[in-house]
């Protein structure tokens, strides 16, 4: 018999929300590479391949913060942290996994897409999680490049090479990786400071990070126009992107000038709709870049 809650508990290892945000930002990377020679089956692969790289460093992280995960309210529920999944196990699977998309991506799809793949898997598993998170209060911002490579891997894997278009996607994610990623420090400052980690509004305060927050904010804005700046996609994201730009800045500057009475809850809001926004860019492009065909074809 199948036991539900260890499925459960092993998906979690797996970051499934996180690797989903990702897959979505990758499959934007695909679509914009592909053409009418695509193949659907390079496509699937790239997938697998992206994914079992992600779940393989999500695991890795699982496993080097465990002592850590204990400490924080956020986290003293995971798999490994409490007994629940040996580490052992855990890093068992991670190799499986890191094996099958080395496997999938070398022989399925290309050998630059398993480089930048194996070296995101490195530099977040490894890099950040190990080094950067516990070295110094820029951690998500030079680790952010990590998170930032999916778009790259989705459209290397379909057009096997770098293509300056896929950086820029790169760009986005990496000036919006810290003011999503403060918000949520902000939020949970104690957790941090309990666990003796580094992040920003542990070792410069609370006030110093909403203004970071903001100004990260204001350049997220400049740089999420690029897109339509360099003739990458046309009116309907240039739209979708401003909106979602004041929406940004609107809580941004709430949550700047809010006092504690209200900040806490401010936080958490921010964070959230920090998620949707990339979504939401995100998706803006794939139907600015559908209507643009449709439109030429026409």
């Amino acid at each position: 018999m199948l036991n539900i809650n260890l499925i459960n508990d092993y998906l979690t290892l797996c970051k499934p929300k996180v690797v989903l945000l990702m897959l979505i930002t990758a499959w934007v990377g695909m679509y914009l590479a592909s053409d009418h020679s695509t193949s659907f089956a390079l496509i699937i692969y790239a997938t697998l391949g992206i994914a079992c790289a992600a779940f393989s460093a999500a695991i890795i992280n699982h496993f080097v913060d465990k002592d850590l995960d204990l400490i924080m309210t956020r986290t003293e529920r995971r798999p490994i942290a409490t007994g629940r999944i040996k580490p052992s196990h855990a890093l068992m699977l991670a190799f499986v996994l890191a094996l099958g998309a080395l496997w999938v991506l070398l022989v399925k799809v290309n050998l630059i897409t398993t480089v930048l793949s194996f070296a995101t898997l490195f530099g977040y598993a490894l890099v950040y999680t190990v080094y950067l998170k516990h070295a110094t209060p820029q951690n998500i911002v030079i680790g952010g490049l990590a998170g930032a490579m999916p778009p790259l891997l989705g459209w290397s894997a379909i057009s096997g090479d770098i293509n300056p278009y896929s950086l820029l996607l790169v760009l986005i994610i990496f000036t919006w990786t810290p003011p999503h990623f403060w918000a949520l420090s902000i939020y949970r400052v104690n957790d941090y400071a309990k666990a003796k980690i580094p992040m920003l509004p542990v070792t410069h305060g609370v006030k110093f990070t909403k203004l970071c927050l903001l100004l990260y904010t204001i350049l997220l804005c400049v740089i999420s126009l690029l897109p339509f700046i360099v003739g990458m996609s046309a009116i309907i994201y240039l739209l979708s992107a401003c909106l979602l730009n004041i929406l940004f800045l609107y809580y941004a500057i709430r949550l700047y000038i809010a006092t504690d009475i209200v900040e806490h809850r401010l936080a958490i809001k921010t964070f959230n709709f920090s998620l949707l926004y990339l979504l939401l860019l995100f998706a803006s492009l794939l139907i600015d870049h559908s209507w643009s065909v449709c439109y030429v074809c026409s």
